[in-house]
């Protein structure tokens, strides 16, 4: 017999009780369902709900995926003798719960009246002929639901087992051992998911191989869904609603479907009481879609909708918006728009009372203030108290607006819709989520802080992806007080381990923390560095050179660096993982991790490419061939996922979503026209590649407080080869190699021996290249060596160098807090990888005059005078609310604030938000970083202190660079010059 020996301690911190749930290897010590001579039954009531009888054969199903062997079923006690059961159901429809509940053999304190929780616990003699039992007892069909599921995980099924094929544990006997507990009530009362911008993914999945027979969305993949849902403990869905797809409500079985998972119904925010309005409404039949002038044509269809979907459990939407996601038809004057709303939403909620038969405030409802709706809201629309107000984010992931201290206190609360896959401008990101869980965590926690805890919906796009995004996102919905910044920070790294085992865990971490870290800096669907729909005359993507500099602090060059170390440990792993774990692997890391790296290089090389031909070097074919090598290797991994698997998931995954982008487009790619002869080219770090700006090619300038290497590239215009030597001017200036040969192209690195190098503030230098062919170029070397200040006096600040100074948040010299604002390090987030946090975001506004305002100071040295540029990073967070209960003397109240200072005077303002669609909120978003400039003034050289102080509780910060007129032009600014 096949051993086991598997010890989980199943900490569910959600019920402050710590459950321990073990899977045993003797019979003596556990509950038995399956060994090699017993198997417990799973005992059911038909008046429960549908769903229940669907959860056990779930459960079934994953016992016999884990075995080999199925257990049995039953809706009564079935003449057992001697039997080992399962019971499972609620407590208002299973018979012998209700009996067990009788002779208080079950606690269920705090439960009668619960929502979605669940008892387990070991039982003596339930029933007759039952020796022993586990009983699953819930206070409703879903919390019965989760505590069997919860079982499901424990033997080792996987909640996407399906949807990401996590492998399967197999063994020959599951013998559970179990101490009583109890859940406590989800964190946010409906929480799920909305299928969006489907057309490029899961649409042609579900028509050209999932589901052939229909051609479309309907029973067989909701029923995927569902389930799915179900699994990760969610119980809401917003179904698809392109045009591309069929209307869940024209498929009537789609409904029974979802209420045989117990998942509750509803629809996104243009859609009013579960009518898809993108598809369903027949103008030609039923009028325009104008409620100015179609009242009753749009009322009308309304009521037959409800009354189709009122034996369901849904949450519905009021909304009135234009068809398919656009603004309504209506007035241009505000408040015209308001009033015709009003009236709407009024309607359908009438419509409701009529036909559900219950008074309003009883019936859940939703209002999404979405893009133009928020104006409209804002005109004072009078939304009833009970209906919840689902708060947008910006579809960047960045809330727009939260509840005000008076919004808090209606009765029908809030929620959040939230993105992790957006269509739309500036520009999409539909291929693959990289939203950074730390930054989900931080703006869906301040939401649910101030009362969103009713509803949450994730954009999910084709839910292939978004996978981890999904996952967490309904994690932190279910139990947000489990999650803390550290947790989140590694989430996605124990979320795969879970799902394969924590062998790789280290190198998983260190993935997936540079994987985020690159794409919070710039989406991999942004690197083509265009704008969609900016015109009607050319709304498509124009692909231009990115703003990572190759010449300036090598930020190019470290991204593409970065790309290829983590890509090659994931190729190590994919090569050592098994092949039970393989599908599983490539799905969840090795292909968001791969795709990225390899997008990126193809532009990037791209861009260099072209950069190399106008410079006419010899090596341009070479970089035009290896930025064709990633696209094409884009395009076999891409195809390789389609195909794994028997073609399971073909056509899920594509490059290419939506005729507005372009960035999945093989970059632009240059020739250079050679000279016969060998011809030598010199470019040295951060050369100006102006022709205007200089003709003699000059080093950065090596500073003893900073001491650091430079580059100089020698580099053939050629067809031929030629061999090269330098002669530093002093022995002084090292070099790493002083000859070499060129076909192509040859990096010489250069350093200062500090010990042998004169002092003095102008130290001048230089290194003749010499080539075979007689060229000559000379490179100027300029040396900052001064007597004084003594390198050790220094410590700990950050140093002028080369006409600036750079700060990275995190490390800060002092801080200072307040009673309200305590300053935290977020750690996995920011362009830097970690960033300041001023407080938490709910708590009071500070005035950045205040004598008490919170601060963090930075001390710095410089060596020149003046007024200097200071350039602030912050996170673009928004306003928490339109009314936040502060109006500071002098102060806005629209945006955001917070104070820039140097020795104290004066304090120049700062903000993080922008109006949206503004050029401002374009730039921030899509670089997530508001980068805000003021000037400020340095009376002398010498130690000063910066400080950032705190107006908006919760301001991000991520770096700060002072310009002292040296700032040369990058996309990320300089590393930080801290010694």
């Amino acid at each position: 017999m096949k051993k086991i020996f598997i010890l989980i301690f199943f900490a569910l911190s959600f019920i402050g009780v710590k459950a321990q749930i073990k899977i045993e290897t003797l019979r003596t010590k556990g509950f038995p369902i399956v060994t090699q001579k017993e198997k417990a039954i799973v005992l059911y009531d038909t008046k429960d709900p549908v769903s229940i009888k669907k959860t056990v054969d779930l459960f079934c199903d994953d016992v016999q995926r884990v075995t080999g062997k199925r257990l049995l079923s039953y809706n009564e006690t079935h003449n057992c003798k001697d039997n080992f059961a399962i019971i499972v159901g609620t407590f208002s429809g299973n018979q012998l719960i209700q009996k067990l509940i009788g002779k208080r053999k079950i606690d269920t304190t705090g439960l009668t009246t619960g929502w979605e929780q669940y008892r387990i616990q070991r039982i003596k003699n339930p029933a007759k002929g039952i020796k022993e039992a586990i009983v699953i007892a819930g206070s409703d069909r879903r919390g019965a639901a989760y505590g069997l599921l919860s079982i499901s995980e424990i033997i080792g099924v996987n909640p996407w087992y399906w949807w990401l094929d996590a492998p399967i544990k197999k063994h020959n006997q599951l013998i559970l051992s179990i101490s009583p507990f109890t859940s406590q009530r989800p964190s946010v009362k409906y929480r799920g998911i909305f299928i969006n911008d489907e057309d490029w993914g899961l649409f042609p999945w579900v028509k050209k191989n999932f589901d052939k027979e229909l051609g479309n969305f309907g029973p067989k993949t909701y029923s995927k869904v569902c389930e799915l849902l179900l699994r990760l403990k969610a119980n809401y869905l917003c179904p698809a609603m392109h045009n591309c797809s069929l209307a869940f409500h024209k498929l009537p079985e789609n409904r029974l479907v979802a209420d045989s998972f117990a998942i509750v119904m509803g629809t996104s925010h243009c859609e009013p009481l579960m009518l898809n309005t993108a598809t369903e409404w027949d103008s030609k039949k039923y009028g325009e879609w104008d409620y100015a002038n179609n009242k009753h044509g749009i009322d009308s269809v309304l009521k037959s909708r409800v009354k189709e979907c009122a034996p369901f459990e849904n949450v519905w939407t009021l909304a009135l918006r234009g068809l398919h996601d656009v603004a309504m038809k209506a007035s241009n004057n505000m408040n015209e728009r308001k009033n015709l709303m009003q009236e709407a939403l009024y309607a359908q909620r009438k419509i409701l009372e009529d036909i559900l038969k219950k008074d309003a405030n009883t019936i859940p409802q939703a209002f999404t203030p979405y893009k133009e709706v928020l104006d409209v809201y804002d005109e004072g629309l009078k939304l009833p108290d009970d209906v919840t107000i689902i708060w947008p984010d910006d579809n960047y992931g960045y809330m727009k607006r939260l509840s005000s201290p008076i919004e808090r206190m209606r009765s029908g609360r809030s929620g959040v819709y939230y993105h992790a896959s957006y269509l739309g401008r500036p520009h999409n990101y539909l291929w693959m989520n990289t939203t950074s869980p730390v930054l989900m965590y931080e703006e869906l926690r301040k939401a649910y802080d101030t009362t969103a805890d009713r509803i949450w919906l994730l954009n999910a796009g084709d839910i292939k992806s978004c996978e981890f995004a999904v996952d967490f996102f309904l994690s932190l919905a279910y139990d947000i007080n489990s999650f803390n910044y550290p947790r989140v920070s590694t989430y996605r790294t124990e979320w795969l381990c879970k799902m394969l085992d924590k062998k790789y865990e280290k190198q998983y971490h260190d993935i997936f923390t540079s994987f985020y870290n690159l794409a919070f800096q710039r989406k991999p669907e942004c690197m083509g560095w265009g704008y969609q729909w900016t015109s009607d005359i050319k709304g498509r993507e124009i692909n231009a050179d990115t703003e990572f500099s190759f010449t300036n602090y090598r930020e190019a060059e470290r991204r593409i660096n970065e790309y290829i170390r983590i890509g090659r440990i994931a190729d190590k792993l994919y090569k050592e993982i098994p092949e039970s774990q393989k599908a599983c692997f490539f799905e969840a890391l090795y292909y968001p991790v791969k795709g990225c790296e390899l997008l990126n290089r193809s532009i990037l090389l791209g861009q260099k490419n072209r950069w190399y031909a106008w410079q006419k070097r010899a090596g341009t074919s070479m970089i035009e061939q290896e930025s064709k090598t990633c696209n094409d290797s884009l395009d076999i991994i891409t195809k390789s996922y389609n195909q794994m698997l028997n073609g399971k998931w073909n056509y899920v995954i594509t490059r290419r979503q939506n005729n507005a982008a372009a960035y999945f487009e093989k970059p632009e790619l240059h020739q250079a026209l050679l000279m016969k002869q060998a011809r030598m080219g010199i470019n040295v770090e951060n050369e100006a590649v102006m022709k205007t700006r200089s003709n003699w090619h000059q080093l950065p300038n090596f500073n003893k407080y900073l001491p650091r290497t430079h580059y100089i590239d020698i580099y053939n215009m050629g067809e031929q080869d030629f061999s090269w030597t330098a002669d530093p001017s002093d022995p002084w200036i090292l070099l790493n190699k002083k000859k070499g040969i060129v076909k192509t192209e040859d990096r010489l690195m250069v350093s200062i021996d500090w010990e042998k190098a004169p002092q003095g503030e102008q130290i001048l230098g230089s290194i003749n290249i010499i080539a075979n062919n007689g060229q000559q170029e000379k490179i100027l070397i300029s040396v900052f060596n001064p007597v004084q200040p003594n390198i050790q006096d220094l410590d700990s600040l950050f140093i002028e160098t080369n006409g600036y100074i750079s700060i990275d948040a995190a490390h800060f010299n002092k801080k200072h807090e307040n009673h309200d604002i305590k300053i935290n390090i977020i750690p996995n987030l920011g362009i830097e990888g970690s960033v300041v946090q001023l407080g938490n975001p709910i708590a009071p506004a500070q005035h950045t005059n205040w004598k008490n305002a919170p601060y963090v100071e930075y001390d710095f040295y410089c060596f020149t005078q003046g007024p200097v540029d200071v350039y602030t990073y912050v996170l673009p967070t928004f306003t928490l609310s339109k009314d936040r209960g502060f109006a500071g003397h002098e102060m806005t109240n629209i945006e955001t604030h917070y104070g820039v200072a140097i020795d104290d005077v004066p304090i120049l303002p700062g903000s993080t938000s922008s109006f949206e669609y503004a050029e401002n909120w374009y730039e921030s978003v899509l670089r997530n970083a508001r980068i805000n400039k003021c000037t400020l003034q340095i009376k002398k050289p010498g130690r000063h202190t910066l400080k950032i102080i705190g107006g908006d509780a919760g301001t991000l910060l991520q770096k700060i660079v002072i310009d002292f007129g040296g700032l040369q032009h990058s996309y990320m600014g300089p590393q930080p010059t801290r010694k």
